[in-house]
């Protein structure tokens, strides 16, 4: 497997490295919030009937309007197999019409990406990643390493955050999935194909930083959740994509968010983001264009999504139906 698998997390945004964890129709702890709380219940209680993939994939995509500007809001799977046709239609005539494309991160280089990586990634302890599991959980780790032919102390230097991320994304490459395949290349692409103007809401230190500035504790529970759901992470990620192409919100909501079972990865992950990137739709409202804006379906599903929290400042995104 080439090394540069290692860094596919650094173009995935955070929410998707948790999402591939669970696995469609089990048991799941609480999020630890009402909204967290509400999707967790429903897709615990219900019986999940999985998605089949169409012909035609036709993913969700939404539009916020007044007199002189548009915001055409689309809900992105950041890692996909090659040879998904999604980028048509409504979707394609939409990105077509706008002037602006705006995505959570524009990856920055080679260099600058060790950079952030090395300052915020690897351990400064001294202390190694198996050294600060239980005994049992530690047992567990190097058998599902050993299971995936890893070398149980590859991922030593690391902080269990990161661990846990590119520990989830193994499975993922070794079924066909390709980081060069996401949503956001293609949209990335096409954008500097007609040079247009591209923004990124966040920056790669920022993203990395939610994950950094957890405490010890949460980072190990994720590492910890990621181990047990290892083998259910191909089954989870194929069922998501499935719900994208099919443009079923709500049950893509409710994968997507699964895995944040902690209240501080629910509120830090998923909540605070939109809550930013809700202000900053309200203010470049105040300016006329057209704007493509694609960040991660998950963020696009649910109580907690960026259409409520729009909703509440009295800025309405419509479904586009096509």
């Amino acid at each position: 497997m080439p090394r540069n698998w290692l860094f596919t997390t650094l173009f995935l945004p955070l929410c998707m490295a948790l999402s591939a964890c669970q696995a469609p129709g089990e048991d799941i702890a609480s999020a630890g919030s009402d909204d967290g709380q509400a999707a967790v219940d429903d897709i615990a209680a219900a019986e999940y009937i999985p998605a089949v993939m169409p012909d035609d994939a036709d993913p969700a995509l939404w539009v916020i309007r007044d007199e002189d500007t548009t915001i055409y809001l689309f809900g992105t799977v950041h890692i996909l197999k090659p040879g998904m046709t999604w980028f048509d239609e409504a979707v394609k005539e939409s990105f077509d019409a706008s002037d602006e494309l705006v995505v959570e991160m524009v990856k920055p280089d080679a260099a600058a990406m060790m950079k952030v990586v090395n300052k915020l990634a690897i351990d400064k302890s001294g202390i190694s990643l198996r050294d600060k599991l239980a005994a049992e959980d530690r047992a567990e780790y190097e058998a599902t390493m050993t299971k995936l032919d890893m070398p149980v102390a590859a991922f030593d230097p690391l902080d269990p955050w990161f661990a846990s991320v590119n520990l989830s994304l193994i499975p993922l490459v070794r079924n066909g999935y390709a980081a060069d395949q996401g949503v956001e290349d293609e949209l990335l692409a096409q954008a500097r194909a007609r040079a247009i103007k591209i923004t990124g809401l966040e920056t790669l230190e920022q993203q990395l930083g939610f994950f950094d500035n957890l405490a010890e504790e949460v980072q190990i529970r994720f590492l910890n959740f990621t181990v047990d759901n290892i083998d259910e992470t191909t089954e989870g990620m194929e069922q998501m994509v499935a719900e994208w192409a099919n443009a079923n919100v709500d049950a893509l909501g409710r994968l997507m968010n699964a895995g944040l079972e902690d209240e501080i990865l629910y509120e830090t992950l998923l909540v605070n983001r939109n809550v930013n990137w809700a202000e900053w739709v309200e203010q470049r409202m105040e300016q006329p264009g057209t704007i493509f804006l694609a960040v991660g379906a998950g963020h696009l599903a649910g109580e907690s999504s960026l259409q409520a929290i729009l909703a509440k400042k009295g800025l309405v995104a419509e479904r586009i139906e096509y």
